[in-house]
C-alpha cells in the first residue's frame, strides 16, 4: 500500500461545514496554545488530520485527564480561577487570557477523543466569552495577557520536574507574532477580527 493510501483522513473532510465567524471567533482563543505543524486553527477539532487517540493519550499526559468528569472539572477550575490567581499575586493582576487558551484547547480536544460531543464543546466555548470580552478590546491585548501568563507559569515550574517541559518563551513570542501580523493571511485573528464577536454571526 502506498504511504500516502496510510495517512488519517483530514479534519475538513469530516467536518465539511466551514466555522461561522463567532466560531472561529471562540476556536482562535485558543490559536496561541499549540505551535504544532498538525495544528488546526480554523476548526473546532483540533488537528488538521483526524487523530482522537492524540488528543486522548495529551490530555492524559499534560492534565492528567482521563474522563469526562476529569474534564469537567478543569475546565470549571479554569473558568472560575486558573492560573491567574496566582499570578495576581506577582502581576498585580489576573491574566485572563493564559486560561482562557489552555480552556478552549483542552475543550477542543476533549472533543476530539469523543469526552465531549460537539455541541458540548460548542457550549463550552460559548461559556468563556463573556468574561474574555469583558477584559480584552483587542486580540493585541489578549496576546499580550496570555503571555504574561504563560511567563509566571513556566516561572512557576522552575525546581520541578518539569521544569525542561515548555517551549522558550522566545518561541511563543515568535508565535503570537505572527497570528497578530496583518500580512498573514492564514492567521485566524485576522480571519476573525476581535470585534466580530459583538456584531452578529454570519458564515464565512
Amino acid at each position: 500500500m502506498a504511504i500516502w493510501n496510510r495517512r488519517k483522513p483530514k479534519a475538513a473532510s469530516k467536518y465539511p461545514v466551514p466555522l461561522t465567524t463567532h466560531q472561529l471567533w471562540m476556536v482562535s482563543l485558543s490559536a496561541p496554545v499549540s505551535r504544532d505543524r498538525d495544528a488546526s486553527r480554523t476548526t473546532l477539532y483540533p488537528f488538521t488530520r483526524i487523530d482522537d487517540e492524540k488528543a486522548r493519550r495529551w490530555l492524559a499526559d499534560q492534565w492528567e485527564i482521563t474522563s469526562r468528569d476529569a474534564l469537567v472539572g478543569r475546565l470549571d477550575d479554569l473558568s472560575r480561577t486558573g492560573y491567574r490567581t496566582r499570578a495576581r499575586l506577582r502581576l498585580g493582576f489576573e491574566p485572563l487570557a493564559w486560561d482562557a487558551g489552555l480552556y478552549v484547547d483542552i475543550s477542543r480536544r476533549g472533543f476530539a477523543c469523543g469526552m465531549l460531543s460537539e455541541a458540548e464543546a460548542w457550549t463550552a466555548l460559548k461559556n468563556i466569552v463573556p468574561a474574555v470580552v469583558r477584559s480584552y478590546a483587542s486580540w493585541n491585548e489578549y496576546a499580550e495577557h496570555y503571555l504574561l501568563g504563560r511567563m509566571v507559569w513556566r516561572d512557576n515550574l522552575q525546581g520541578t520536574p518539569d521544569a525542561n517541559f515548555p517551549a522558550p518563551q522566545a518561541a511563543s513570542d515568535a508565535h503570537l507574532k505572527s497570528l497578530l501580523d496583518p500580512a498573514n493571511k492564514a492567521s485566524p485573528w485576522n480571519l476573525a477580527p476581535w470585534e466580530a464577536i459583538s456584531h452578529p454571526d454570519h458564515a464565512r
